[in-house]
């Protein structure tokens, strides 16, 4: 059993996505849904915004990680944008749930109505439950501790910045350093605080209604140095219905995890992941999907991981900007 726990903890602990993560970041935010990583982008858009995502890893393992999300976004009044998130996240015997409120202010600087150039503010704080799921152990391990649940709570900060067909994100995570008393382990730093930050630019109507948005993602956590780096390329097209769109990114890690391999020899790999994804807005509603495909040797199935992001736009639209950014303009 513990042998079990151990190889568990590999896959919880060391990949970049890691279980201790609030909310892991995936590739979610190409589908249209940036108010997950971002709380400056609560009300940043012209039109309110819900969104709905489940993720599965591994459909041929059992009890491997899945993910669901429900998020809600929208402006109050000319400056203030409120939102909030509801989530769980499931990894075999771990799991955790909880709700995040958002808060964020804007400040237009643009002298014309048509012309976009908004500066965003937002801060977000929630309460999460973690749980260690210990009914199918055959045998009380002290190792583990006697605590099986713990409620905690922690707080992102992000700014964002868009100017016409230019945008780029900073955000804070988990800004708090929390002690955690879910079970006797050092894998469970007190210090979760990671940085997030990306930009992009839409080259619009390239031909025939067609435009294309190359970004970049960095993400640092602090407390073990790890970095990584989404590499990503989306296309749109409009059409008579909406418009329909898709692209690739890829994530490259500067850090692996550790194993020990032939020889007794101890090896490290880094972790590198490659995504397609594709969806369709018609009139208010959205549907997307991503496939992220792992690249290193040593996988644990070769199913990948799918997930699905379905959304909708409400309210009156306060105004168009007069250029082609998507995050923003519907």
């Amino acid at each position: 059993m513990r042998k079990i726990f151990l190889i568990l903890c590999l896959f919880i602990f060391c990949l970049p996505a890691k279980a201790q993560e609030v909310i892991p970041t995936y590739s979610d935010y190409l589908t249209d849904n940036l108010f997950l990583l971002h709380p400056s982008m609560a009300g940043a858009a012209n039109r309110n915004q819900i969104r709905l995502t489940a993720r599965q890893q591994w459909f041929d393992v059992e009890d491997a990680p899945s993910l669901q999300t429900l998020s809600i976004n929208g402006r109050v009044g000319e400056k203030v944008g409120l939102g909030a998130i509801l989530f769980n996240d499931s990894n075999g015997n771990f799991s955790k749930s909880g709700a995040y409120a958002a808060f964020a202010y804007h400040l237009m600087f643009s002298r014309s109505n048509a012309a976009l150039n908004q500066l965003s503010f937002g801060i977000s704080g929630g309460l999460i439950q973690h749980r260690l799921d210990q009914s199918g152990f055959t045998e009380f391990d002290p190792a583990l501790g006697g605590n099986d649940s713990d409620i905690y709570a922690n707080m992102d900060f992000g700014i964002s910045y868009y100017y016409m067909n230019f945008y780029s994100h900073f955000a804070a995570k988990n800004i708090l350093s929390v002690s955690r008393e879910l079970f006797y382990s050092d894998a469970v730093p007190s210090n979760q605080r990671k940085y997030l930050a990306s930009a992009g630019y839409i080259f619009e109507d390239i031909s025939n209604s067609f435009s294309l948005e190359p970004s970049v993602l960095f993400q640092l956590r602090e407390a073990t140095n790890e970095k990584a780096v989404d590499a990503n390329l989306k296309a749109y097209r409009d059409v008579d219905f909406g418009q329909v769109w898709g692209g690739l990114s890829y994530r490259n890690t500067f850090e692996g995890a550790e194993y020990t391999g032939e020889g007794e020899e101890l090896q490290s790999q880094l972790l590198n992941y490659i995504t397609p994804f594709v969806g369709v807005n018609y009139r208010d509603f959205l549907v997307g999907y991503t496939f992220t495909y792992q690249l290193n040797s040593l996988v644990l199935s070769n199913n990948g991981f799918h997930q699905i992001t379905l959304g909708y736009n409400f309210g009156k639209s306060r105004k168009r900007y007069d250029c082609k950014c998507p995050a923003v303009n519907y």
